[in-house]
């Protein structure tokens, strides 16, 4: 996926972290799309499905594990890679994170130079929206050497 096609949702209700997050990603040529909170980002995601959501965690009102939770549960969302952003890493923050459903965690301050990589190889699992139609590859076990390998269409065996 090229990033000029990405469109990344950042949340995060400190203003200069959200601004920092926005600007760096525009600059690396994403679509960015920003919210102060979790209703904000719901509205959001109600009229546009991002690439992936950049997810701080403590936002007041509704919290950044919560609102993956939210997301995960929902058939129309649960494919968006969540990013857990954290300016107050404890010990077991990373694993509540994950349990929560997010795919990535993340410690403030952001670094610049590893952050984009990050998203560029969470962008690069691709993933599937609801709408879009997955052909299964075909499996041949009919090689002696290469059992249940993955055979290209058209491949002979």
């Amino acid at each position: 996926m090229m990033t000029g096609q990405a469109t990344i949702l950042v949340v995060d209700d400190n203003p200069i972290n959200l601004r920092l997050a926005a600007d760096l990603f525009v600059w690396k040529g994403y679509k960015v799309l920003r919210a102060v909170d979790a209703q904000q980002a719901r509205f959001i995601l109600e009229h546009s499905l991002p690439d992936v959501i950049l997810m701080d965690i403590q936002m007041p009102g509704m919290d950044g594990l919560e609102m993956t939770r939210q997301l995960k549960a929902d058939p129309k969302f649960k494919h968006i890679p969540v990013v857990a952003l954290t300016a107050f890493a404890m010990k077991g923050d990373e694993e509540k994170a994950l349990a929560a459903g997010c795919d990535a965690y993340v410690t403030k301050p952001i670094q610049t130079r590893k952050l984009p990589l990050q998203i560029a190889e969470i962008l690069s699992r691709g993933h599937v929206r609801p709408n879009e139609e997955v052909s299964a590859p075909l499996v041949s076990s009919a090689s002696p050497r290469l059992p249940g390998r993955v055979r290209p269409p058209g491949a002979r065996p």
